[in-house]
């Protein structure tokens, strides 16, 4: 049966090819891939809602302790990046996408069963929060999977599509965890409800709510995704672009992209609880990560048209002014008032969000160019050399996509971290937001420098 879902020939860059099935089986793994990456970023950023919550039901953490389980979740999920980007050339995408989605069923478990003792270790909080990982280390196989089916010409909206409206998961889980807490959604068999000065809440719906989602969508994977044999690859082989200067570059771009997105969506919820306490943030959190995730797309398409490298670097200007912005509407700095302003915070993080997103899609986009481009250089005139660079490009782009995501993703766990780091050493989330637009600033000038600039060595 699983022979069935092997596909022995593919080559999208045929427009026969293409026309004649090829898009159709494609797009059938995309919008498969897309719900389970969903659910993935969603079990991924869980703890950014959840930690809001825990004093109010009697866990008596500080506020670094709570900084902490909202960035760990960061890095456990950076760190399986590594070994997930790499996984699907090994042991195919369908195979390795339904697993490492039923593999979610154990955090949510456990967050459900600790969330309702008070008593429960800090230790066993960290180890749940680690779990949260899994989700978060997703990514990068779907995202490597995903570009084995498409052409280059379309790699950027595809990819863009499929990373946008997965990371919806990041606003599906702030929107829907803080409804669900609230109602008894399952009765004597969900646990018992905790009461908190504004009420009772059943704090455990946090991850009992997804459990039938993830099975489902396990099996949909395993069932309706396909394997294919040309993309099979050893480690060896995808281990060369190791040895890429450009692969070094764009993990470092896209640190500023998707690790803003990922990071700004663990910490915001709670850097807002912190900096506004007489607001209440939590309705207002979701907003951004729905701004962010609807903007990748876009940047994969204005990629497509208007060049990886423009787009990519427009994005990191915008960030940079809206850090800035966020910085002046802080309670206590020199030319805000006291109270600050949080209509602005709320603004700026909003534009913050949208830049970060298009610049996941337009850096994503670039990605597979480049690749293509450098294997196309120094491939023969032949047909058949053309063919193998293109194969070896595919292998290398998806290789370095995954390993990207990977140093990406550790902004999940800098920002939040960076913010709570701050604040215990100078009361302020101000000298990290300083720092950040340091680093955008680099992005800009290498951006422009290696890719964007007239004669530039990689244009895209």
């Amino acid at each position: 049966m699983v022979a069935a879902h092997v596909i022995r020939h593919w080559n999208p860059e045929d427009r026969r090819f293409w026309d004649g099935g090829g898009r159709r089986v494609a797009a059938r793994n995309l919008w498969l891939s897309i719900p389970a990456l969903t659910l993935a970023i969603a079990v991924w950023t869980l703890w950014s809602v959840v930690v809001v919550q825990l004093p109010a039901v009697g866990f008596r953490y500080s506020t670094n302790q709570l900084f902490w389980l909202a960035s760990l979740p960061g890095l456990a999920g950076a760190t399986l990046r590594i070994f997930y980007a790499f996984a699907v050339p090994v042991f195919g995408g369908r195979r390795f996408t339904a697993l490492s989605t039923a593999s979610l069923l154990l955090p949510l478990l456990g967050i459900a069963a600790a969330v309702q003792e008070p008593n429960t270790p800090y230790e066993v909080m960290v180890l749940l929060a680690l779990l949260c990982g899994l989700g978060g280390g997703n990514f990068a196989s779907s995202m490597a999977h995903i570009s084995f089916f498409y052409p280059t010409a379309s790699k950027g909206y595809a990819l863009g599509l499929n990373a946008g409206l997965g990371n919806l998961g990041v606003t599906l889980g702030q929107f829907v965890v803080p409804v669900v807490v609230g109602v008894e959604l399952f009765g004597a068999a969900g646990g018992a409800q905790q009461m908190t000065p504004q009420g009772p809440i059943w704090l455990q719906n946090a991850g009992l709510v997804w459990l039938p989602l993830v099975l489902a969508s396990a099996l949909a994977c395993w069932f309706g995704m396909n394997d294919l044999a040309q993309a099979r690859a050893g480690l060896a082989e995808q281990a060369v672009i190791f040895r890429r200067p450009h692969h070094w570059l764009m993990c470092w771009l896209y640190l500023g992209t998707f690790g803003s997105f990922i990071g700004f969506s663990a910490g915001l919820p709670l850097l807002a609880s912190s900096q506004f306490p007489a607001v209440d943030a939590l309705p207002f959190a979701w907003i951004g990560p729905l701004a962010g995730a609807l903007a990748r797309p876009l940047g994969g398409w204005l990629a497509d048209r208007a060049g990886g490298a423009r787009v990519t670097l427009w994005s990191f200007v915008a960030l940079s002014v809206g850090v800035l912005v966020a910085l002046y509407c802080l309670p206590g700095a020199a030319t805000a008032r006291d109270a600050g302003h949080f209509g602005g915070f709320l603004a700026a993080f909003l534009v913050l969000f949208a830049a970060a997103g298009i610049g996941n899609g337009s850096t994503f986009r670039m990605i597979p160019v480049i690749f293509l481009a450098e294997r196309l250089r120094g491939a023969q005139g032949t047909p058949a050399a053309q063919a193998q660079a293109r194969q070896a490009a595919g292998h290398e782009a998806a290789a370095s996509l995954g390993f990207a995501s990977a140093v990406g993703a550790y902004g999940g766990f800098f920002i939040p971290k960076s913010w709570g780091t701050a604040i215990a050493l100078t009361g302020t989330p101000a000298p990290a937001l300083a720092v950040f637009v340091v680093f955008y600033l680099t992005c800009i000038a290498f951006t422009w420098w290696h890719c964007g600039r007239r004669y530039a060595p990689m244009p895209c």
